[in-house]
């Protein structure tokens, strides 16, 4: 009996659930979410690099890693950069946090961990309101391993003949 009632339940609580969702086609006058994309309007702001490339050339294992991208707001309205992301942990941006007013300039620092040795090829990905859209910035270079520090040997004598000890 119980299994009953509940089988009962079950299927009344689905038939109403079912009954209670409106069925809505595309022409029906309804916003079902969609936009025209021609009601949004693109954003004024645009990203101008000065560079997108920085190349460290050799640097030794442990030498400094920072670099500069310099940029301008070439746009009519200020430009938010939302993200900026290395494409490893070893490469670090720091972006501004404030909105760049049109006509004026930021910039983004990069530093890398010159800790590892190799060749170097990182990418930086820039989010912003700019009508170009997402930005990418990379940073090139090889880092050589530090010259192994050899300590001189002690004067010790020769292991070859006995010391003479005097009495």
């Amino acid at each position: 009996m119980k299994k009953l009632i509940l089988t009962l339940g079950l299927v009344a609580g689905l038939t109403a659930f079912t009954f209670a969702q409106e069925v809505h086609s595309a022409n029906d006058g309804h916003n079902h979410g969609a936009q025209d994309p021609a009601a949004t309007p693109a954003s004024l702001a645009d990203i101008k690099f000065d560079k997108t490339t920085h190349d460290y050339g050799n640097l030794k294992q442990g030498d400094n890693g920072e670099c500069e991208f310099k940029f301008i707001n070439n746009g009519k309205e200020p430009l938010v950069i939302t993200n900026c992301m290395g494409s490893c942990g070893c490469t670090v941006p720091q972006c501004p946090k404030e909105p760049i007013l049109p006509g004026k300039s930021g910039v983004i620092k990069v530093k890398y961990d010159t800790q590892r040795v190799g060749p170097i090829y990182k990418t930086v990905t820039v989010n912003s309101n700019a009508k170009s859209g997402t930005q990418t910035i990379q940073i090139k270079g090889n880092i050589e391993a530090k010259p192994v520090e050899e300590a001189f040997p002690e004067n010790k004598p020769s292991q070859g003949a006995p010391v003479e000890k005097k009495s």
